[in-house]
């Protein structure tokens, strides 16, 4: 009688966790303006205007992580290629501006109206994290905060 007491305890606190994990939250979310004009902002966002036409690939490639996009790049090739095309564009970035180069691909894609919400935007800001990682290239890791509102 004692076990299975335990045992309904158990399943009663499973069930609660699952039954409360599965609430949905819409928000929409900014990706916040880190540049400092007076370390080399300005710079970086020449650079940027200058290559914005590459920089394509990468919103191309962080785009791929919505499930429509997916639909409609069915093939692995072409994310490996999207991000090869990616990687040789943040390539002509320095280090110092590689970051504010995803951050103004990813400001495209929102601008664009990438309508992600939730998980999707949590996937695409994770992607846009690591890209220079996914590239083999300094800094590892972009620090890029999404504002929900």
């Amino acid at each position: 009688m004692a076990k299975l007491t335990v045992v309904l305890g158990v399943l009663l606190v499973t069930f609660l966790a699952i039954a409360s994990a599965h609430r949905t939250t819409i928000t929409t979310t900014v990706v916040e303006d880190e540049i400092n004009p007076g370390q080399g902002g300005q710079r970086c966002q020449q650079k940027i205007q200058q290559q914005q036409q590459q920089l394509r690939h990468c919103q191309q490639y962080l785009s791929q992580t919505s499930p429509f996009e997916l639909d409609m790049y069915p093939q692995q090739g072409q994310q490996q290629q999207q991000l090869k095309q990616c990687c040789q564009a943040l390539q002509n970035f320095d280090e110092q501006c590689r970051c504010e180069a995803v951050k103004h691909a990813v400001r495209q894609l929102q601008q664009q109206g990438g309508g992600w919400q939730g998980e999707q935007m949590q996937q695409v800001m994770q992607k846009a994290r690591t890209l220079p990682r996914m590239c083999n290239m300094e800094p590892q890791e972009c620090q890029i905060r999404a504002v929900f509102v």
